[in-house]
């Protein structure tokens, strides 16, 4: 995206935007907090938006607004004994350090970063102990101007910003868990991946080896997360594609600050052939309206890749599967789609642990109706709770339970004996 179109979109009032409005839960969550509660929900994952906070990146002193509602948040949380995990980053950067500082290509936002990590470390540090530090921090390529806040028409190169604006972001994100266990020792943190690991599309060694390089640039962010120095494969691939980062000797003493927890979204696989080409995975047989292939045992094969890398403890921070929900006379929405969907994943996280993986937490995506991040629809639905809005965000905003509610709420608390 460039910074023109992005002032564009901004001053844009015709169009609709449903990401603008959203669910209202800056206004709802005592309501929809008592609802998750009482699915049974001991941990919840929630984010905090680095804009409320430091609305412009540079400010000089927070805002005290936005850290209020945090302290309200997870006040309200406590109540029901559900533990916050955080994400610090999640897509939420100031617009005005993209337009600005051109992002995370800019070294001056590994400052600012660091900054708004310490301000929230300190304000939450009784709060908070579990945190993420960036969302799915490998989707750069379909998401680099959300994530990096790198516009495309004030950089020279692309694509050595995008991988220089990855190196600092991977280094502030080391500078900040440092800073963090100086404040509470007991904070835990964790790196996060979108999971989307290519299983070779025939079995030829060809194939696994095109497999094992297209892995290569996810295990990128935890390696150099879990491991603390940039992986060896990194450097083939600069050389080969001519890419130029700087990377200096204090960064490399910084990135020494490692992670506590892996964790990652899981939504469905895919294939990949030995030139590279990304294919559906064909034995795949089921699909949502939009084409998400359905593979729980996928799930199983991700946890154990993971665990056979790093030995870390490992978080499942998203699974889930939009569907159209259709209330019926009633009002009532019947959802044995999503019920098949969860019973069969968590079977796989029951294999998992059976497997010796050591599995610390399971997030739903998400637990409630939201705006659907890939497609902007709020009729692309993944939750328990369902949201009385369509996708030009009219309707009551009621919350109603769906069937999937009762059930996700019988497999809490006997503890999934009943998969």
């Amino acid at each position: 995206m460039t910074a023109a179109y992005a002032k564009e979109l901004l001053n844009d009032k015709e169009k609709m935007f449903p990401k603008r409005y959203g669910i209202d839960f800056y206004h709802t969550y005592p309501e929809d907090l008592k609802l998750l509660a009482g699915i049974g929900f001991n941990t919840l994952r929630t984010s905090i938006n680095w804009a409320r906070i430091y609305p412009n990146g540079d400010d000089e002193t927070p805002n005290e607004a936005g850290l209020a509602f945090y302290d309200r948040l997870f006040d309200e949380m406590a109540k029901y004994n559900i533990a916050p995990m955080v994400t610090i980053s999640h897509y939420e950067m100031p617009l005005n350090i993209a337009l600005k500082y051109n992002g995370w290509y800019n070294r001056s936002t590994i400052d600012m970063f660091v900054k708004y990590c310490e301000t929230i470390f300190r304000r939450y540090k009784d709060k908070v102990k579990y945190w993420i530090t960036v969302n799915q921090i490998n989707l750069y390529e379909h998401e680099s101007f959300n994530h990096l806040g790198i516009p495309a028409d004030q950089v020279e190169n692309l694509t050595d910003a995008k991988y220089q604006g990855l190196h600092n972001e991977l280094v502030a994100c080391a500078k900040a868990m440092k800073a963090g266990r100086e404040i509470n020792p007991d904070f835990r943190f964790g790196c996060m991946l979108y999971h989307n690991n290519a299983h070779p599309a025939a079995g030829s060694s060809e194939n696994m080896m095109a497999a094992i390089r297209q892995n290569h640039m996810s295990y990128y962010f935890t390696d150099m997360s879990a491991r603390g120095e940039v992986p060896s494969y990194m450097w083939r691939f600069y050389e080969e594609n001519n890419i130029h980062v700087d990377i200096t000797e204090e960064d490399e003493e910084a990135l020494k600050n490692t992670v506590d927890f892996i964790s990652f979204s899981y939504y469905y696989t895919g294939n990949v052939t030995e030139d590279g080409e990304e294919i559906k995975n064909e034995f795949i047989k089921k699909a949502n309206a939009w084409g998400w292939g359905l593979d729980p045992v996928g799930l199983r094969v991700a946890l154990n890749q993971y665990w056979d890398r790093y030995q870390l403890p490992l978080m499942v921070t998203e699974n889930g599967m939009g569907f159209y929900d259709q209330p019926d006379e009633d009002g009532k929405i019947h959802d044995p789609y999503r019920v098949e969907f969860y019973e069969e994943h968590l079977k796989q996280v029951k294999e998992a642990i059976y497997d010796g993986v050591d599995v610390r937490g399971y997030y739903a995506w998400g637990p409630i109706d939201i705006v659907s991040c890939s497609s902007c629809e709020m009729e692309k639905r993944y939750g328990f709770i369902y949201v009385d809005l369509d996708n030009e965000m009219k309707g009551t905003g009621e919350r109603r339970l769906k069937d999937s509610y009762a059930w996700m709420k019988q497999t809490i608390a006997c503890n999934g004996e009943n998969l």
